[in-house]
């Protein structure tokens, strides 16, 4: 192996080795009899195997509630009983972040799970956060703000969103043509901000825009957030 591919494969060992970390620590905090939000993306992916091997290994009676589809196959293949929120609301949601502040907010959406994840997070008893140390920030504003919009609002929303003095860009597909479509069957705009000081104000605005059904800023909303450094996993509270 080139040695330019060696480091970069060994620092992305070290960052999936964190996300396993900080994912399997989640899932040691659940309780037998809960229900709990399932999120989406790849630390959320090993937390909900892990929860799957704890309901085999010490058969627990857990329920859980998938915020896409993703997590919805994944956690039906490791043998989670699932139900929704018509039935039940979840005592504890697990979910990632692509970038979390000192005041635990939140940008996330990155796998364009972001509007059922706000509904499934605001509604649970409790909602815990892990990432590993590359998504902690001292301001909200690297990672773009993604943006579920309607399809036939697209023009309107970007152009509101260029006199507010962001810069928006329709997220493509990778393998297939065309744009991202959300489980929804909506668009994802990508708004990059030059900086973000006040999320809450930021999450208002945008969602009071005709045709936003839901953007990436989740302010207020983090209970808890364990974060895998390379000291062990830290664990921050509001």
């Amino acid at each position: 192996m080139h040695p330019k591919k060696e480091v970069a494969w060994e620092a992305a060992q070290l960052v999936d080795d964190a996300k396993k970390e900080v994912a399997e620590k989640a899932a040691m905090m659940v309780s037998d009899g809960q229900v709990l939000g399932l999120g989406t993306g790849s630390t959320a992916h090993y937390f909900i195997q892990k929860l799957g091997d704890r309901i085999k290994e010490e058969e627990l009676e857990l329920m859980g509630i998938p915020t896409s589809y993703q997590s919805f196959f994944l956690a039906r293949d490791c043998g989670i009983p699932l139900t929704t929120l018509d039935e039940h609301l979840p005592d504890l949601a697990v979910d990632g972040a692509d970038e979390v502040d000192p005041d635990l907010n939140l940008i996330k959406g990155g796998g364009a799970a972001h509007t059922l994840e706000k509904i499934v997070d605001s509604a649970a008893g409790k909602f815990l956060v892990i990432v590993d140390e590359s998504k902690e920030v001292k301001q909200l504003g690297d990672f773009p703000v993604p943006l579920e919009v309607i399809p036939s609002a697209y023009r309107p929303v970007t152009e509101w969103i260029k006199t507010a003095g962001g810069v928006p860009s329709l997220r493509m597909a990778q393998m297939k043509d065309g744009p991202v479509i959300t489980d929804n069957n909506n668009f994802v705009v990508d708004v990059q901000f030059e900086e973000i000081p006040k999320p809450h104000e930021l999450e208002v605005a945008l969602n009071s825009i005709p045709g936003v059904v839901e953007n990436g800023i989740f302010a207020g909303i983090a209970d808890q957030v364990l974060i895998a450094t390379s000291d062990g996993v830290k664990s921050f509270k509001k």
